[in-house]
């Protein structure tokens, strides 16, 4: 019976230590496929603040917290079992569906474009109060903050999945889920530190101390400004993602040499500066990206702007 029993503590150690090596495993396949979607998850960050830009303070929470949900549902009950069959039977398809959603990226952000160039509200400070404070104005932006999320997380978890295809059924999923709960913290976390930075000033502001009073004063000052640049990085950011994931997928399919030509200027250029290669090649072709995210972009809202007058007519 002793004997029985120090064997079966040998199975359950052995069990344990199988499972710890396996947590291990999947932390760092995780870990890995987190760096390699880095770039991803900061435009993501950048893009999400501009939905919770002129509610109350009260709100912005909540609202961030609503979208937040709305974010790891994404990525757990839509996208991550979605990845893991479209992995294992039509991995072909998984590059066209984000072509898809990268034009709508594209969309979106050429959308804001022509709405700021365009179409200007010419409604009174006390109608755009009310507007914003209407509830159906935040579950609006909620609604409209989450569909963005899909796509950007879609590609998040794609470029993850793609650093542990080797890696069995379950390592993936482990994996996955780690990516996607990690991210959506750290993103949602720095984001909702964002918006309220400037309430974080008002409070250190009233302090009694000159340098936390200096510091808190600047903060009230600089907040709004840092919000309203963000905006329009992540109006950028959509445009610039949205059209990578196209010239990506146009690669992949061989549709056209322009990835490669963009590739090749980017490498030029860097080479041709010699300082930061690194992060000049980078930015180069997120201009290269974000021009041809304006003119995708561009077309599509185009066409569904004509199509109802021509409808009308």
């Amino acid at each position: 019976m002793p004997s029985g029993l120090a064997a079966l503590l040998d199975d359950v150690a052995t069990i344990a230590k199988l499972a710890a090596a396996s947590v291990d495993d999947i932390g760092a396949a995780a870990g890995k496929a987190s760096a390699k979607a880095a770039g991803v998850v900061i435009d993501d960050a950048a893009v999400t603040p501009r939905y919770v830009t002129g509610f109350t303070p009260q709100r912005e929470l909540p609202i961030i917290w609503k979208i937040a949900k709305g974010s790891a549902k994404n990525k757990l009950l839509f996208i991550l079992p979605a990845a893991l069959l479209l992995s294992a039977f039509l991995p072909w398809a998984i590059t066209p569906i984000l072509m898809v959603g990268g034009a709508y990226l594209c969309f979106e952000g050429a959308e804001k474009l022509y709405e700021h160039f365009f179409h200007h509200d010419n409604a009174s400070l006390e109608e755009e109060a009310e507007q914003l404070s209407a509830a159906d104005h935040e579950a609006k932006m909620v609604a409209g903050a989450i569909r963005t999320d899909l796509i950007l997380s879609a590609e998040i978890m794609a470029i993850a999945l793609n650093e542990v295809a080797d890696q069995n059924i379950w390592m993936q999923a482990g994996a996955l889920i780690v990516v996607a709960l990690a991210i959506t913290a750290v993103v949602y976390g720095a984001v909702g530190l964002i918006v309220k930075m400037d309430d974080i000033g008002l409070h250190m502001a009233q302090k009694e101390g000159r340098g936390a009073k200096g510091f808190g004063h600047f903060l009230v000052k600089a907040m709004p400004k840092v919000l309203k640049a963000l905006s329009i990085i992540g109006v950028a950011a959509m445009i610039w993602v949205g059209g990578g994931i196209i010239l990506h997928g146009m690669h992949e399919f061989h549709i056209t040499k322009l990835p490669e030509w963009l590739d090749s200027l980017s490498h030029s250029v860097a080479a041709g500066i010699g300082v930061a290669q690194g992060f000049i090649e980078w930015v180069v072709h997120a201009i290269g990206s974000g021009i041809f995210g304006v003119i995708i972009g561009g077309i599509i809202v185009a066409a569904l702007h004509m199509l109802p007058k021509k409808k009308a007519a």
